[in-house]
């Protein structure tokens, strides 16, 4: 970039857009310093591993029913367990009524949507009353669609967990320090939508915090969604009803970090999406990291890998990245980028046919013709 070009940090761009900038790095595949893909790829994760600094992987944990139903050709069973840190983890677990074969499994992983209050309800779901609040985010986010629904229907056993501070993993506030309260609630689902909000505008504040404390922790953000994920993950893998050697992933805007991360981490994912969450850490550097919150980096890694590369780790399984490019959270250009160094990493890899960056018009979405694409490339590879 030019010095004089405007950008988040005024006049200090140029200089961190250096530090980045176009430089291809020390542990990417393409910088040509590695002999094989698998070479790289073992050398590149225990590198992304270091920085993610993640807490143990916690062992498969009980998981307990806590309710069963049908809904619009869909059997459902109400699940949760618990992990070594935070609340209970509750998730929904969706397939076709009447199925008997073990299906292949998806791992439907929802957004953040600056909506912490809810989680596994923002995709699924399983009574025809729905919230005001989740009406209103699947109308403008999924175009009315509940897309782990959705895809079950169309032959996949679909698990769709809560995660690290959302939904039932929320931080409560009757257990945070009085001075940071401030005008937190604590909503229970069948309170007014103002209270609800309430909690997202305090839960968005908080995110600072707990961010610090990770990092004073010694841990980051993305290694918890992480650990979280691969339980998740875990417990979909074990049911009798799936077959544990075709498990898929894929998730919208937070839901699509989380792919980037899952998917391109655990070799168990054999084919995923990545919708709403594609660009390059100089996007963040100079444009785009005001947009995004606290869950997305990465200390130090983006000096050795660029932000797609981490996706692209997983090559040459099956990728699909789906952007739309009135999306204010990411540069066209940037993303652009993105799509010419993962197509770089497949053709690497020998698998050029194994990835796909397509792009639509509109905002950030995963809309129904975004979801059509998606379930045929899991038809395709799953």
């Amino acid at each position: 970039m030019n010095a004089w070009e405007q950008n988040q940090i005024g006049a200090y761009g140029a200089w961190a857009a250096e530090i980045v900038g176009r430089k291809v790095g020390s542990h990417s595949l393409r910088s040509g310093d590695f002999s094989d893909v698998d070479t790289w790829r073992e050398a590149a994760r225990k590198r992304v591993w270091e920085r993610l600094a993640p807490p143990e992987l916690p062992e498969l944990p009980a998981v307990q029913v806590d309710a069963i139903g049908t809904y619009e050709g869909l059997s459902y069973e109400r699940l949760s367990w618990q992990l070594p840190y935070g609340p209970r983890t509750e998730a929904v677990f969706l397939k076709p009524e009447g199925a008997t074969e073990p299906l292949p499994g998806v791992l439907a992983l929802h957004d953040h949507g600056g909506m912490k209050y809810f989680g596994w309800r923002k995709i699924a779901r399983i009574e025809e009353a729905l919230h005001p609040i989740l009406q209103e985010h699947q109308e403008s986010g999924y175009g009315g669609l509940a897309w782990a629904n959705e895809i079950a229907k169309q032959g996949y056993a679909v698990l769709v967990p809560d995660t690290f501070t959302f939904g039932s993993r929320r931080v409560r506030i009757a257990d945070v320090l009085p001075r940071i309260v401030g005008k937190g609630v604590d909503p229970s689902p069948d309170e007014p939508s103002e209270e609800i909000h309430a909690y997202n505008r305090w839960a968005g504040e908080h995110e600072h915090i707990m961010a610090k404390s990770l990092f004073s922790a010694g841990t980051t953000w993305p290694a918890l969604f992480l650990r979280d994920d691969q339980v998740a993950l875990s417990v979909l893998g074990a049911r009798p009803d799936v077959d544990s050697e075709r498990l898929g992933c894929g998730g919208l805007s937070g839901g699509g970090l989380r792919t980037v991360f899952l998917a391109g981490m655990d070799d168990r994912i054999r084919c995923c999406f990545c919708a709403g969450f594609m660009t390059t850490w100089n996007d963040l550097v100079l444009y785009k990291n005001h947009t995004h919150t606290w869950m997305t980096y990465v200390p130090l890694l983006p000096r050795e890998l660029d932000f797609p590369e981490i996706l692209g780790l997983r090559a040459p399984k099956p990728t699909l990245v789906l952007h739309c490019t009135e999306d204010p959270l990411f540069t066209n250009d940037e993303v652009e980028v993105s799509r010419q160094i993962l197509a770089e990493v497949y053709q690497r890899a020998g698998a050029s046919e194994a990835f796909r960056l397509s792009c639509y018009e509109g905002g950030h979405k995963l809309d129904a013709p975004m979801q059509e694409e998606a379930f045929a490339w899991f038809k395709q590879w799953l």
